[in-house]
């Protein structure tokens, strides 16, 4: 079975917005605006982001904030009774294992899946970009993504092997094993909204 790309989770992503009624817009802005833009366009979206992950209007990634250190069925346990997830706004389930982790797809962003695993210290989340069979010219492909990573805050980007699928792209962020739930669910939002931002900007570089 053919393992899907991020390309085909922006497709979903671009018509779930259209059917919300959200229309694009193109802007320019010097490249060091980046990331103040990003954030105006998710206050301009927040109603669509809020039913996703279950944040009300004014809460801030602050409020709760209290210290704790998490595992992955701790973590798990906590982000399941979140608004967004058990009203079905977004899926999650728990893989267990030698080393547990989370998966969680992200339905307000065409279904992508999101990984998270808790290993000591550190919290990391990740998504899958596409193949490096996909890529046109992987070296200069690289070398772009070296040069841009900076303009995706709080991502970045590696090169994992799928012993069935082969070489993969992958998007990840990490973060204390104390972080607030309001932090982790941040990671996620961003996350997400990275991969999809991604694959736009990559596309010239991909054969499909």
């Amino acid at each position: 079975m053919t393992k899907k790309s991020s390309a085909d989770y922006q497709r979903e992503y671009r018509k779930r917005l259209r059917e919300q009624g959200l229309v694009k817009k193109e802007v320019w802005v010097l490249p060091e605006n980046g990331k103040q833009l990003g954030q105006i366009e998710k206050e301009l979206r927040m109603p669509a982001l809020n039913q996703c992950l279950g944040l009300d209007i004014g809460e801030t990634i602050m409020s709760e904030n209290t210290v704790h250190w998490w595992t992955t069925e701790s973590l798990f346990n906590t982000l399941k009774d979140r608004p967004a997830f058990s009203n079905g706004s977004c899926s999650i389930e728990i893989i267990d294992g030698i080393d547990s982790s989370i998966v969680m797809a992200m339905h307000h962003y065409g279904d992508l899946p999101i990984f998270l695993t808790v290993g000591g210290e550190q919290i990391l989340v990740e998504a899958v970009l596409f193949s490096l069979a996909d890529v046109k010219d992987v070296a200069e492909f690289n070398e772009y993504v070296l040069k841009t990573h900076k303009y995706l805050p709080l991502s970045t980007i590696c090169i994992e092997s799928d012993g069935e699928h082969g070489d993969y792209y992958h998007m990840f962020g990490a973060l204390s094993a104390s972080s607030s739930i309001g932090e982790i669910v941040h990671e996620i939002d961003t996350l997400a909204e990275n991969v999809i931002h991604a694959t736009e900007a990559f596309k010239t570089f991909l054969k499909i």
